[in-house]
């Protein structure tokens, strides 16, 4: 395993109009490259992650798994405007000296997709031959597949969509209406914007489970008044996250994921979809609230070169965390017949 730090000291362009005066990507790897360069996978973390997938994909990073360091070079970036090492808001600005905080410009899943295909030039990578990712990785993925679709020669995303949907954004506005109620959210002290965080979390566990969920796992004795564990476990839940991310940070991503469009200025989006030339293995997941299996099947349906199947678990969009066996079957199912 190794961590890195790429540094692009250049003005970088933003989608919005505004730019980042220089930028910098934390990521890992894990392998190693070899002579011909073509055993490179490229794995997108989802919101909160970070860039070690054997952390967050177990049961698919790793000796022996799908993706396997031993004969795979394994790419994987925290995205810029995350916390795990990548500039963000909490990072200072060159010109000011001070930490961007509210002053950080808004991103896009497409400037975070051009700055890790910088980091991909740097690696001397031409060729992936597969790029993997869930939820916010999904999209980003179908992002940079539209932007150089040579790239890659297969891609698996799950759990994903091409438009983020209206009842997406309400979430993720629900969220940032709890971050903005702590008025501690742009202080610069390392706890500022917490409580807000703990109540954002809460919020996004609710589109992230689903009724079954909750029903299966936090029933309580029918004479408890109060206490109840579905109360506890957002509590818990919130004070999880809080103690491992940054507010400000997950303020500005919930902010990139709204914007996520792969047709905007494309002509729509199955113009822009139609232009991917990758293999694709397009997943949904039955109980997925948050994303709907309608979102993935469109997505197929617009690919030329597609494969689609759906999961059927009990946890709804966090699925695709937490079914490694079913996800590993699919995926080596799927590269076995395309390789």
């Amino acid at each position: 395993m190794s961590l890195s730090t790429f540094t692009y000291n250049q003005p970088f362009p933003l989608e919005n109009g505004e730019e980042l005066p220089r930028f910098e990507l934390a990521y890992d790897t894990l392998g190693t490259i070899n002579e011909n360069r073509s055993n490179v996978i490229w794995i997108c973390h989802a919101l909160t992650a970070n860039s070690k997938p054997q952390e967050w994909w177990p049961g698919l990073v790793g000796e022996g798994k799908v993706f396997d360091p031993r004969k795979h070079f394994i790419v994987c970036v925290n995205m810029l405007g995350s916390c795990y090492g990548s500039t963000n808001p909490r990072s200072v600005e060159p010109g000011s000296k001070k930490p961007y905080g509210d002053r950080f410009p808004l991103l896009t899943n497409r400037d975070m997709v051009r700055a890790m295909d910088l980091l991909r030039q740097k690696l001397g990578i031409d060729q992936i031959v597969l790029g993997a990712g869930g939820s916010m990785g999904g999209q980003q993925l179908l992002e940079w597949n539209i932007m150089h679709p040579e790239l890659f020669e297969n891609i698996f995303v799950i759990g994903t969509n091409a438009v983020h949907s209206p009842w997406g954004i309400a979430f993720n506005e629900a969220q940032r209406m709890a971050l903005e109620a702590d008025p501690t959210l742009w202080d610069s002290t390392p706890d500022s914007g917490k409580k807000g965080l703990e109540a954002a979390r809460a919020v996004a566990m609710l589109s992230y489970r689903n009724y079954q969920a909750f029903h299966q796992t936090q029933q309580d004795h029918p004479d408890k008044l109060i206490n109840y564990r579905a109360s506890t476990y957002l509590q818990y839940q919130g004070q999880k996250l809080s103690n491992r991310f940054d507010a400000q940070s997950y303020y500005y991503l919930t902010r990139a994921m709204d914007s996520h469009n792969v047709g905007r200025g494309r002509g729509g989006v199955e113009e822009a979809l139609s232009h991917i030339r990758a293999r694709a293995l397009v997943v949904g997941i039955e109980s997925d609230y948050l994303f709907p299996v309608n979102e993935q099947r469109r997505i197929a349906k617009c690919l030329k070169l597609s494969h689609y199947l759906e999961i059927s678990t009990p946890f709804g969009h966090d699925g695709f965390l937490i079914e490694w066996d079913l996800l590993d079957d699919m995926v080596r199912s799927f590269w076995n017949n395309n390789t």
